[in-house]
Order: C-alpha cells, then structure tokens, then sequence
C-alpha cells in the first residue's frame, strides 16, 4: 500500500482464500484490503488515537434510504446520545477529491443532516463545518476532536 498523510497504525493484514484482509475494529471483522479500505482503517486510527473518537461512536458502511434508494455512508460518527454528527466519505489515493465527491457526502448529509462532513483520500482531507443557522458551510483548518462535535 501506498503511504498516506496520516500517521502510522499498526494494521492487521492478512491473507485469507487467496486475497488480502485488514481487520477492521469497527466492523469486528476481515475486509477484502482495498486502497480505499486502507485509507478508512488509517483514518479510524487517526480519529481514535489523536483524536478521542471512542471505537464503539464510529459505524462503517451505514446504510440510509435517499430517495427510495439504499445508500452506504462509508463511516458515520455519533455522539454519546447516538445522535449522528459526522459523515466521512473515503477514497482510494489515486482518486482525485472532486466536486463529485463533495455531492455525494452532500447527498447522504440530506438524511443525516450533520454538522461535520469529512472527504479523504488518505493524501488529501477536507473537513467541513455545517451551519443549519445561516444555510452555509465552510472549510475547516482542522479536524475536530471528539469533545468538539
């Protein structure tokens, strides 16, 4: 795997049937190890080690229904009272962060109406504060830490 902009994680990585598989902590299993699967567990990592992110808040793969149709929230964050208050849409390195990537977070925050959207590519992450208030957004410098949301 390529190496990313985020710190080390000590990533269990196997074989299993001929494929590789990462254990993933949040899911309590193997999973096929994709880039884009070793960008989440790089980033699961982050949030839990240097950022307070409790394991038992973080969902991956969170099903929601958007006009009828079922879609998956690559990781959903929630705060003690198990309301959800972060999206984080992953990609593999060498998919570039574009205004499409943007729209579909835009698209799952319409159900789960947020306040924090995150986008990476394990190179590249963007951050971004909701304000329900005045009807904007805007970038932040930096992510917040769990006690934040």
């Amino acid at each position: 795997m390529n190496p990313l902009k985020l710190p080390p994680f000590d990533a269990k990585i196997c074989e299993r049937s001929g494929k590789q598989v990462i254990w993933d902590p949040v899911r309590s299993k193997w999973v096929r190890l994709t880039p884009e699967e070793h960008v989440r567990q790089a980033f699961i990592s982050f949030l839990v080690n240097y950022k307070g992110f409790p394991l038992s808040h973080i969902a991956n793969e969170q099903t929601i229904s958007l006009n009828g149709m079922s879609r998956r929230c690559d990781s959903v964050i929630y705060d003690r009272s198990g309301t959800p208050r972060m999206i984080i849409e992953y990609k593999a390195p060498e998919v570039t962060v574009s205004r499409q990537v943007f729209s579909q977070i835009s698209r799952y925050n319409l159900v789960l109406k947020v306040d924090w959207l995150i986008v990476t590519n394990g190179l590249s992450h963007y951050c971004i504060r909701m304000d329900y208030g005045s009807h904007s957004w805007s970038f932040c410098k930096e992510m917040p830490d769990y006690g934040a949301l």
